[in-house]
């Protein structure tokens, strides 16, 4: 019984160390999972609701509602973005389009192949772009959308009040 008094402090701690997770706590925000991963935090809007993450790397972002955001061109983000997520690198995006030249191209697939060259890759299926990376430093504030995009079976078309 002295044993138990004794030790009592060091089996107590011990106890509460045996009910912690062993593994590493989940990023608090979509802009630390984005820096942990290899790419800049910009990359998500200020106004995310929620997102998830699962053990295959699918990522899904949940946003209040559809919005607009400019980086060097404008981009438009739908209620929900997933793509792939691995490291330095998002594939198979949907939810996301640039506005090129009057049409709005859906983005499929963002990179940092080398981050000391400062620039990141965006696929857009017809040409692949490249931009600065200081472009995605801070997450953007995005603006609701307000029909100012009109969109017609899953693809962006338009934009014209709003420049």
């Amino acid at each position: 019984m002295a044993l138990i008094q004794t030790h009592f402090p060091l089996l107590f701690v011990l106890l509460i160390l045996s009910l912690l997770p062993l593994s590493p706590s989940s990023p608090a925000t979509i802009h630390d999972l984005l820096r942990s991963s290899g790419l800049p935090a910009g990359l998500f809007p200020k106004a995310v609701k929620s997102f998830s993450l699962s053990q295959t790397g699918l990522l899904e972002v949940q946003l209040d509602g559809p919005c607009l955001t400019k980086f060097d061109t404008m981009a438009f983000y739908e209620s929900v973005i997933r793509a792939n997520l691995t490291y330095r690198s998002l594939s198979a995006v949907e939810g996301l389009s640039q506005e090129e030249l009057f049409l709005w191209l859906p983005v499929k697939d963002i990179s940092v192949n080398d981050p000391k060259s400062g620039l990141i890759l965006f696929d857009i299926g017809l040409a692949q772009k490249q931009l600065s990376l200081s472009l995605f430093e801070d997450p953007p504030d995005c603006k609701p959308d307000q029909g100012v995009l009109m969109k017609r079976g899953g693809k962006g078309k338009g934009f014209g009040a709003q420049r």
